[in-house]
C-alpha cells in the first residue's frame, strides 16, 4: 500500500495505514495443536487541535479527508474544557525503511521442521516426558504522514521458535524449562539449522537435569549475579516504564529524580531507536507513528537520571525535543509513548571473575514473567538459578521472586560485565501490547529473593 495524498487538518495531524500478519504454530508432544495465520489491516487520522487531540479509524481503505474530518470533529467536541494555545513541535521525516531478508518457509515446511526436532529430543532425551514447540513471525508495516511533512515507511518484523521440555523430579512432579532462537524477519531467517537447535537442546537438558535436584533459595536480601536477559527485564520494566514521559506526568517516582545520583556509577541506561555500535537492532524504529525522527535517549548516564522518552506532546510540556517513542500496536490504537530497544550498557567485568566475586549468593538465568511500577518496585519470576558458593556455583535451586527497588537495587551493582545480549520475544504491556527489544549484561547487586 502507497502513501495516500495527504490532507492538512487542524493545527498538526497525521494519517497511518498500518499493516499486521501473524503467524503461529503449536506442536506438543508431535501433535500438531494449532496452525494460525492472521491478516488485517487499517488506517487511523489523528489531529491536534486547540489543545486536543480527535482520533478516527476504519478498517476499509477510506478518503483520508473524510477520516481526518471525523478525527477534527472529535477534537472539536472536547474544546468545551477550553481551548489550549501550546503548539507541538513540528519536526519532520521523510525515510523508508524495510527488512529485506531471506525468502520465508512455508507453514508446511515449518511443520515439517518442528516434527524433525520433537523426533531428536525424543530420541536424544529418553527422560523428557513432554516437548512443546512455538514457531511464530510476526511483520508489521506502517506508513505514516503528517502535517509537518513526515512521509515515513517502516517496518518490524521478527520470528521465533520456542523450546518447552519437561521433565519428572523424583516425587513425579514436572520440572519445566524453555529455550528459544528468535530474530528479525520471518522464519526463514533464524538459524534452524539441526546442529543450532541441537545444541540448544543440550543446554536446555543438562539445566533440566540439574533443576530436578533443586534447592530452595534462602529468602532475603542476598548477592546475586543477573544474567543479561534478567538485567535486560530489569531495565525495561523497573525502570524504562518510569522514564516514560507520560508515566512521569502520571505520578512516576522519576519526575523528581532527574539530574539526581539514582544508581551506581557503573550504571548507564539507554533506549536505543535503531541502531547499536553500528548494527541494527531488532526492533529499529528509524520514526515514530507521529512520524517523529527516532532519536536514543539515556535515561541514566554513570548512575544519573539523565533524560525521559517523548511524544510530541510530552516534549511540549517538558520543553524536551521529541524522541520518537510515539507507537501503536494495532491499527485502530492511537500511539502511547513506548520503548524501543533498552539496555543497560556493558562494564569492564568479566562474568566469571563477577561470580568468583561471591562468597555466598545466586547466579539467576531465566525468566518468565516479571512487572513493576512507577515507583521502581519490581517482582519477577526466576525459573533458573544456581547457588553461589565460594566462587563457585553451586546446586540448581527452585523456582524463586526476585523483588524490591529497582532504585536500590542498581545503587548497589558493583561490577557490570563487558558482554551484551539482546532478546526481542514476548510483548510489553502498556494499555496496548508493543514489540520492543531489551538487553544487556550480566550486573551484581544485593536484591530480595524469595525462599526459605
Amino acid at each position: 500500500m502507497p502513501f495516500t495524498n495527504f490532507i492538512h487538518s487542524g493545527t498538526y495531524n497525521e494519517y497511518r495505514h498500518h499493516e499486521i500478519r501473524n503467524r503461529r504454530i503449536i506442536m506438543v508432544d508431535g501433535s500438531l495443536v494449532s496452525n494460525d495465520n492472521s491478516h488485517r489491516q487499517g488506517f487511523s487520522a489523528r489531529v491536534y487541535h486547540k489543545g486536543y487531540w480527535g482520533f478516527a479509524s476504519s478498517t476499509r481503505n477510506p478518503s483520508p479527508q473524510d477520516l481526518s474530518n471525523k478525527a477534527l470533529a472529535n477534537a472539536h467536541a472536547l474544546e468545551i474544557f477550553g481551548e489550549n494555545k501550546n503548539l507541538l513541535p513540528t519536526g519532520g521525516y521523510q525515510g523508508e525503511h524495510g527488512f529485506s531478508g531471506k525468502p520465508n518457509l512455508s507453514s508446511l515446511e515449518v511443520i515439517e521442521l518442528m516434527v524433525s526436532i520433537d523426533a531428536m529430543v525424543r530420541k536424544k532425551y529418553s527422560e523428557i516426558s513432554t516437548v512443546s514447540l512455538v514457531t511464530t513471525d510476526e511483520f508489521h508495516d506502517k506508513f505514516v504522514q503528517n502535517s509537518a511533512g513526515s512521509r515515513v515507511y517502516n517496518n518490524i518484523s521478527r520470528a521465533s521458535l520456542g523450546i518447552l521440555m519437561t521433565i519428572k523430579d523424583a516425587d513425579d512432579k514436572p520440572v519445566v524449562l524453555g529455550e528459544s532462537i528468535f530474530g528479525k524477519g520471518g522464519v526463514g531467517d533464524l538459524d534452524l539449522s539441526m546442529a543450532i537447535v541441537e545444541e540448544k537442546l543440550d543446554d536446555l537438558y543438562q539445566h533440566l537435569l540439574a533443576k530436578r535436584e533443586a534447592v530452595p533459595a534462602k529468602g532475603g536480601l542476598q548477592s546475586v549475579v543477573l544474567a543479561p536477559n534478567l538485567a535486560g527485564m530489569l531495565a525495561h520494566e523497573a525502570m524504562g516504564h518510569p522514564c516514560e514521559a507520560d508515566l512521569v506526568l502520571g505520578g512516576a517516582v522519576t519526575g523528581d529524580l532527574r539530574g539526581k545520583k539514582i544508581a551506581s556509577d557503573l550504571i548507564t541506561m539507554v533506549d536505543f531507536a535503531h541502531t547499536y555500535e553500528g548494527q541494527e537492532l531488532l526492533m529499529p524504529v528509524y520514526a515514530d507513528d507521529e512520524g517523529t525522527q527516532g532519536i536514543d535517549v539515556t535515561l541514566i548516564q554513570d548512575g544519573v537520571l539523565t533524560d525521559f522518552m517523548h511524544n510530541r506532546e510530552t516534549a511540549m510540556t517538558f520543553k524536551d525535543i521529541p524522541t520518537g517513542n510515539a507507537r501503536a500496536f494495532k491499527p485502530d490504537d492511537e500511539p502511547l509513548i513506548r520503548m524501543r530497544n533498552t539496555a543497560i550498557l556493558p562494564g569492564n567485568s568479566e562474568l566469571e571473575e563477577m561470580i568468583s566475586g561471591v562468597e555466598d549468593g545466586y547466579y539467576l538465568m531465566k525468566t518468565q514473567n516479571g512487572q513493576a511500577d512507577t515507583t521502581t518496585e519490581f517482582m519477577f519470576g526466576v525459573n533458573l538459578g544456581y547457588e553461589i558458593k565460594n566462587g563457585k556455583l553451586g546446586r540448581a535451586i527452585k523456582d524463586t521472586t526476585l523483588s524490591g527497588s529497582a532504585l536500590k537495587m542498581l545503587q548497589s551493582v558493583d561490577a557490570v560485565s563487558n558482554d551484551m545480549y539482546w532478546i526481542n520475544s514476548g510483548y510489553c504491556g502498556k494499555k496496548q501490547p508493543m514489540v520492543v527489544s531489551m538487553g544487556g549484561p550480566a550486573i551484581r547487586a544485593k536484591a530480595q529473593l524469595g525462599g526459605e
